[in-house]
């Protein structure tokens, strides 16, 4: 390894700490806009505020009850809620996670230009781009949704995943090993990353259905006031169901770009090799998922869990059969 190599991947490392200090920055911000969201919802409860903004939650909660007032705190002066361009920590979040995103893709770029290679031939550069990935999705699919108020488990699970990368999986750029010297590693892993940033988005959904679930069976709502002014527990099931739906798609295509692939390195499509195994098993959870609540009516709580599980799953994959199991696919752990 020469020293423009050395070079350029000792950069990669300090861009990928400077955008783990950013993003918790946003995570800290992100984390002050649930707070502030929960007393805004309080005020409204309460009749206190701004004078203008007082009178007219006072005028709406008298016709139409309080799903109105939370629009009404939306629209304050203060900035008050996510409906209506959100609060002044909520845009301070996404802006920290943009300018992340950016630090983040730096040092995607430049590991791989020191390996002169994509940057997903290990462990390490897998979290690398995984979670950079994670993160582009995440901010693009604002175009189709808001979904901001995933950003504190978005930005926090990017912070734990960089975290564990950078501290226990890296290694210094290597050549590929023979078995990974294909194109095939430039579609195969990168549409498994991408189901994978999917998935995460969908675990974050199906964790806020089920604590909207929870909150809403509760004859108090006293805890949990910020949840008031997110969709309710059935929309944001069928927001879940939707980004999994996307996820299950590019992991069929993974299921059987590996198959192709592994025919292609060594003859034969399928030998139970256990990243093989795991990959198949979180398909026929999601699958499982998808036809429960396609055919058999699973809603809300019942679904959410199955989603999750199929996270856990992915996240086992990822950190356990990786590091852990031997096999034909070790070369992609440390």
């Amino acid at each position: 390894m020469n020293d423009m190599t050395t070079n350029l991947a000792t950069y990669s490392v300090v861009l990928t700490y400077s955008a783990m200090a950013v993003y918790v920055i946003a995570f800290i911000a992100f984390a002050l806009d649930v707070a502030k969201r929960s007393g805004n919802v309080a005020a409204a409860a309460d009749g206190v505020g701004a004078p203008q903004a007082s009178t007219a939650e006072r005028t709406v909660a008298t016709v139409q009850g309080g799903t109105v007032v939370l629009e009404k705190v939306s629209q304050s002066s203060d900035g008050g809620s996510a409906r209506r361009g959100g609060t002044r920590f909520e845009r301070v979040g996404m802006a920290m996670t943009i300018l992340a995103l950016v630090l983040h893709v730096g040092s995607i770029v430049l590991r791989g230009i020191a390996a002169d290679r994509v940057p997903w031939g290990n462990m390490f550069e897998f979290s690398l781009t995984g979670t950079g990935l994670i993160i582009l999705i995440f901010l693009l699919v604002q175009l189709w949704q808001n979904l901001k108020f995933l950003g504190v488990f978005i930005t926090g699970l990017t912070i734990i995943l960089l975290g564990i990368a950078t501290v226990n999986y890296w290694v210094p750029v290597v050549p590929l090993q023979p078995a990974l010297q294909s194109y095939w590693l430039v579609i195969h892993v990168f549409v498994a990353i991408a189901g994978t940033g999917f998935f995460a988005l969908g675990a974050g959904l199906a964790v806020s259905q089920l604590v909207q679930t929870y909150r809403q069976g509760r004859s108090t709502s006293s805890k949990l006031r910020f949840m008031e002014t997110l969709p309710d527990a059935d929309r944001l099931e069928v927001l879940t169901y939707r980004v999994i739906l996307v996820g299950f798609v590019l992991w069929t295509f993974t299921l059987i770009a590996g198959a192709i692939w592994a025919e292609r390195a060594w003859g034969r499509y399928w030998g139970w090799d256990t990243k093989e195994v795991w990959t198949f098993i979180i398909w026929v959870v999601y699958a499982g998922y998808i036809h429960a609540r396609a055919t058999r009516g699973w809603r809300g709580a019942r679904s959410s869990w199955l989603a999750l599980i199929g996270f856990a799953a992915v996240m086992f994959n990822f950190s356990v059969v990786n590091v852990f199991f031997k096999g034909l696919h070790s070369y992609s752990g440390l």
